[in-house]
């Protein structure tokens, strides 16, 4: 049993997809998919708008963990390895993609694995996070930050440090700032450390990895070097519940009250005695700060996870495309009308 919030709908928008992991979408409405292990990056399109996909086109197989995506001018860029890829014109080529084009090479080598994510940014740079290869850990820069790469130039900048593994992230619609999700340490017990919403105010920042875990937890087997500034979370979620994808709502399908808000795709625990996570939850952010935390979808039913969500990104028709890494699925997330039951088997 899925369970939607009074409204909403959740259809199946695409099916056996493998591991699937991060998501993108194109200037003509196509959806790229990235994968983990399998190595592959599909593209999905629903030809004839009916709210499930009709096309899929296999855009590149072998590839070394290609789960991070971003789509920017025509162009889709696909992590693989320790390097960025591009594949230009890439909506008119779906049946023939150009051979794939390095445009970054200096990423950490995936000898050692780390989560990684990415997006354009509103300055046109192609923002990165390089996760910590390690549960906690003093690991060498860049490893636990996030850059921003000019893709003509090749030139990178560090705009925050002291992460441990940042998937989700987004720039407000209202200040241009950007937000991230951070997920906690493991085994430190069921309720400790919170995952963390943290928000850039000031370029450089430093995070508290893995000196400090949310706001208050101190890291037993390291000791924070003595002039280290430290900005804490905006926002603290429950521990293990792995947010993995966020995006800012920009359609305007939702009521009001959901525009401009914070949707974050909460992955699920597994190092916990019992399951939390597995939903879809709304930050409602005013002057700044998070007032509240909302469950959208639920795909637990009990302990059985029915779904993991893992991305949730904007849909051009107003709805939210959400990821499933435990199935392989895609889910459209729409508003129907408050008649509408609120669950699904």
């Amino acid at each position: 049993m899925i369970t939607v919030t009074k409204g909403f709908g959740l259809s199946l928008y695409a099916s056996d997809l493998g591991d699937i992991k991060q998501l993108t979408v194109g200037d003509e409405g196509t959806l790229f998919v990235g994968s983990q292990k399998s190595g592959t990056v599909y593209a999905l399109v629903d030809s004839d708008q009916n709210g499930q996909v009709d096309k899929r086109y296999l855009i590149a197989r072998g590839l070394d963990y290609p789960e991070a995506l971003a789509f920017h001018d025509g162009a889709l860029y696909v992590t693989e390895d320790d390097r960025i890829i591009r594949f230009e014109e890439i909506e008119s080529r779906l049946r023939r993609p150009s051979r794939a084009r390095e445009v970054y090479a200096n990423l950490p080598s995936l000898d050692k694995k780390y989560s990684r994510s990415m997006h354009f940014g509103p300055d046109g740079r192609l923002y990165i996070s390089i996760g910590s290869p390690c549960n906690v850990c003093e690991a060498a820069s860049p490893f636990g930050s996030i850059l921003a790469i000019n893709v003509d130039t090749g030139a990178s900048e560090q705009i925050a440090s002291g992460l441990r593994s940042v998937i989700g992230f987004d720039w407000s619609p209202d200040t241009n700032k950007l937000w991230f999700a951070d997920l906690g340490r493991d085994w430190m017990g069921d309720n400790l450390p919170a995952d963390e919403i943290n928000r850039l105010d000031v370029k450089g920042s430093h995070f508290g990895f893995p000196y400090l875990h949310g706001s208050d937890v101190v890291e037993p087997a390291y000791d924070k070097p003595e002039n280290l500034n430290i900005t804490l979370p905006v926002f603290e979620l429950p521990a293990h519940v792995a947010a993995t994808g966020l995006s800012f709502y920009r359609g305007k399908q939702f009521p009001p009250r959901y525009r401009n808000q914070l949707f974050v795709a909460e992955n699920g625990s597994w190092n916990r005695s019992s399951k939390v996570g597995y939903q879809i939850v709304m930050l409602d952010i005013t002057d700044g700060k998070v007032s509240k935390r909302e469950t959208v979808v639920s795909f637990l039913d009990g302990e059985f996870p029915v779904a993991r969500p893992f991305d949730v990104i904007n849909a051009p028709d107003g709805a939210m495309y959400i990821s499933d890494d435990l199935k392989g699925n895609i889910y459209r997330l729409f508003y129907n009308a408050p008649e509408q039951s609120q669950e699904m088997k």
